[in-house]
């Protein structure tokens, strides 16, 4: 018997039985209210939440905010929320981009358990937008907000292309385990959590 079949032999006599999969039912977490919890947690992680009624207070919301006042170059990509300064889709190298103050996106879901939203970045001119803006503002609908990342799952489907989770400004406490925000990314995220 050759070395190979010595050890595999062993490694099967040295197996324990065989175990079912427990599956998957009955995992994660529910919340009385998950909206709320959406809210509490974003503001956790970081980001100024704002609860609006619809898409123009929204806009309201979001001028308000010293970030949008003082931001000289800015992109909206969610229609009625925001202003463009300059059109993204006309800039042929992302690198143009820097310099970017406010990037608006939009959210498809949120996550009540731990502040994440699902952002689609194919219909984006630039991948490169949600990275490279100073600040960056959410729309995503209170409609859309799911218990926790077990369902976040089970609610996407995505196919080519690139999206992502995020969870408030760019943060990091890799050096001497002191939290720097925007070390890698936005300084700032306002989610404008829309309940109409």
């Amino acid at each position: 018997m050759a070395a190979r079949d010595e050890i595999l032999a062993a490694v099967r006599r040295g197996a324990g039985p065989a175990v079912e999969h427990p599956g998957t039912a009955g995992l994660g977490v529910r919340f009385a209210d998950p909206v709320v919890q959406f809210a509490e947690m974003a503001r956790a992680v970081g980001s100024t939440c704002l609860r609006v009624p619809d898409l123009a207070a929204a806009d309201q919301a979001l001028r308000a905010l010293p970030v949008s006042q003082q931001a000289r170059r800015s992109v909206s990509l969610v229609p009625g929320v925001g202003a463009s300064t300059f059109d993204p889709a006309a800039v042929a190298e992302p690198h143009a981009l820097d310099g970017l103050d406010l990037a608006v996106f939009p959210a498809g879901l949120a996550v009540a358990e731990n502040a994440a939203m699902w952002i689609d970045t194919r219909p984006f001119p630039h991948q490169a937008l949600y990275v490279v803006a100073e600040h960056i503002a959410v729309v995503v609908r209170a409609s859309t907000v799911v218990h926790d990342m077990h369902q976040a799952y089970e609610r996407i489907r995505h196919g080519k292309g690139f999206a992502l989770f995020l969870g408030g400004p760019s943060k990091t406490a890799d050096i001497e385990q002191a939290l720097v925000v925007g070390a890698h990314g936005a300084r700032s995220c306002a989610v404008l959590l829309v309940e109409g």
